[in-house]
């Protein structure tokens, strides 16, 4: 089963009173359920990382480029 993230207000009352978050990753591992709290700090700095690239400053699409055009001489 692949990992799947759910608000904690889906949760049943007595579970969601324990979770000091507002979303939970679930993960099923050997038969088991895991719930793990997800910081939603870091989760939004996780994705404005993997977004980085299409965010309006630019600079990241710049550093990206970049770092393209040199692979592209060393194939050379």
């Amino acid at each position: 089963m692949s990992d799947i993230i759910l608000s904690t207000s889906t949760l049943p009352e007595p579970i969601y009173r324990r979770i000091r978050s507002d979303k939970v990753r679930v993960h099923e591992e050997n038969g088991a359920i895991i719930l793990t709290p997800i910081d939603s700090i870091k989760q939004a700095e996780t994705t404005e990382r993997l977004c980085g690239m299409f965010m309006s400053d630019g600079h990241t699409v710049d550093r990206f480029m970049e770092q393209k055009r040199l692979e592209k001489e060393l194939e050379r």
